[in-house]
């Protein structure tokens, strides 16, 4: 999808058509606020300075738009999608202009855009305790499949990183693990499925995320390895995706120093972007860049250089400027144009690139969605894989006092911890449970209602999610090391990271979904309840408090 040799006609000549101005504003991808292409929303023009989704597309003409989920998003339901994004391609062809790639960060697991009925996969870590490559390849042409029905055909997906750290405040159960040889094949899997669906697939975040404790959203990660470990730890997953033809890379706001002695974040790095992805590597498809809104590529340099020096490194996609600054932004690059600090090859290039990425996906063609295809989203087939894959991914840690499954006649159990709500409701389908919701941080007087009444239970199940995280969320370690000392039967269940075990290696039992998600907790009911078998094996090795391995990966051996 990224092959762009002998050039097309069609393109030059869209290309010779097209203003600086034009050619700048097709290299970012906006978000837009509001559900509804026609209908005005304030924040539109507190942005943008127009009203509407359509007047944005109209005015500023960009090369993309993203969308988001949660209560102000722009997702509601698949049909409404199909409407949004048929009427945002509506907008551009109307004034003109040429049709948009419409993105998502579609992952899977705890990183999913597309709302209900849309199929939620397992993410990434959570398809890596399975290991099953084909699994992969085709839950993504499913995810693709939906996607393209909705309209969105760019997919800010697969997560490429290596997740090294336990401490990744950011990356973790995104990652498909700690191990770069597994991570390879499963990302080279994930990215064939997308793009036999017809998505645009994106390996991200170039040159790894997953070797650091800091959040790139909220500070300047600085990866500290030396060029042979980049290459042994990071490199892999990365090859293995443009090996399988990747469309497009999204950058990391990561300072590597043995990449780029000068210390800029890899996304403002020209010896990162144009000497090492570029040249070294081959890839001459789309480089995106990470969100300009970040901390990590904001805290150096304004916004107005932000974009400038992006563009001067080698990427080709500016997404997601800064709240009110996308004029500015693209006020600079021309500026930067007219003075000669960009050329207008360079602006050329990344228009070229983007424009033969809309060639391929048949964006310039048929913009619009295929009414029928809606069908394909939360298809029962779809459905059914996802369900199955969450059920393989479920992994048994330890069960020392063999407590798993439940036995039949365990009537008096307690559910409690952070998501305890969710696992009970599911859970009460099979055995009647009392639930004691605790939040992420539980409160001394919380922990201590949740030890009253786990008393003289069978049997207590506590939810964790990122326990190990004691800096944020104290109380939920705080909480199981009290629930464990009652001597009540307990089984521990961590819906996030597998990491949580390592702050309080003695529990009894300990269960790893590595997700939140209905069908995850559906299937940690099923397990404690013997309707699963636990079939996953450790996707990262997990250290001990005492600095040591707790558990090595690919743990049980089974």
């Amino acid at each position: 999808m990224n092959d762009l040799a002998g050039g097309d006609s069609r393109l030059e000549r869209l290309l010779d058509a097209m203003s600086p101005r034009d050619k700048a504003a097709q290299l970012f991808v906006l978000p837009v606020h509001g559900d509804d292409a026609r209908a005005a929303d304030p924040r539109n023009r507190a942005w943008y300075g127009v009203d509407r989704p359509a007047d944005l597309v109209a005015r500023h003409r960009p090369g993309g738009i993203v969308y988001f989920g949660g209560e102000h998003g722009n997702l509601r339901h698949p049909r409404q999608i199909a409407a949004l994004s048929d009427g945002l391609q509506r907008a551009a062809r109307d004034a003109g202009t040429l049709p948009l790639l419409l993105a998502a960060d579609q992952e899977g697991g705890s990183v999913t855009r597309l709302p209900r009925p849309a199929t939620r996969t397992p993410g990434a870590m959570a398809l890596a305790a399975a290991r099953d490559a084909a699994a992969v390849r085709d839950l993504a042409l499913l995810t693709a499949r939906e996607l393209r029905a909705v309209g969105v055909i760019h997919a800010y997906a697969p997560v490429a990183d290596v997740n090294a750290c336990a401490a990744n405040p950011v990356i973790g159960v995104r990652s498909f693990g700690s191990d770069p040889h597994l991570a390879a094949a499963l990302t080279a899997a994930h990215v064939e499925g997308l793009q036999a669906g017809g998505v645009a697939a994106t390996a991200k975040h170039f040159p790894g995320h997953g070797d650091t404790a800091v959040d790139s959203h909220t500070g300047v990660p600085v990866i500290t390895h030396d060029r042979d470990t980049w290459e042994r730890l990071d490199l892999p997953p990365l090859r293995a995706a443009l090996d399988a033809g990747v469309a497009s890379v999204m950058t990391g706001h990561l300072v590597v120093p043995a990449l780029d002695p000068a210390g800029l974040p890899a996304t403002l790095s020209r010896p990162v972007v144009t000497g090492l992805l570029r040249d070294t590597l081959g890839f001459d498809g789309v480089v995106v860049t990470d969100a300009l809104d970040m901390r990590g590529v904001r805290a150096r340099f304004g916004d107005d250089r932000v974009a400038v020096l992006a563009l001067r490194a080698g990427v080709d996609l500016l997404l997601k400027p800064p709240a009110g600054r996308f004029p500015t932004q693209l006020e600079a690059v021309l500026a930067a144009v007219r003075s000669g600090e960009l050329t207008e090859e360079r602006l050329h290039a990344s228009a070229r690139r983007v424009l033969h990425l809309k060639h391929r996906l048949g964006l310039l063609d048929d913009p619009f969605t295929d009414p029928a295809a809606l069908a394909r989203v939360g298809a029962p087939g779809h459905l059914a894989a996802a369900r199955r894959a969450a059920d393989r991914a479920v992994t048994l840690l330890t069960d020392r006092d063999r407590l798993l499954p439940l036995p039949p006649d365990a009537r008096d159990l307690l559910v409690t911890g952070c998501g305890a709500a969710a696992l009970g409701a599911e859970l009460d389908r099979r055995v009647p449970a009392t639930v004691v919701e605790t939040g992420p941080d539980p409160a001394p007087e919380r922990v201590a209602e949740a030890v009253a009444a786990a008393r003289g239970r069978d049997l207590v199940v506590a939810v964790t999610d990122r326990a190990w995280d004691t800096r944020t969320r104290p109380g939920q370690a705080a909480l199981v090391t009290a629930l464990n000392a009652t001597g009540v039967p307990l089984v521990v269940v961590a819906v996030g990271d597998p990491y949580d075990i390592a702050r309080f290696p003695g529990v009894p039992a300990f269960l790893a979904t590595y997700s939140r998600t209905t069908e995850a907790l559906r299937a940690a009911a099923a397990t404690l309840t013997g309707h699963n078998i636990p079939r996953g094996r450790l996707p990262v090795s997990i250290p001990g408090p005492d600095g040591g391995e707790l558990y090595a990966f690919g743990h049980p051996d089974v």
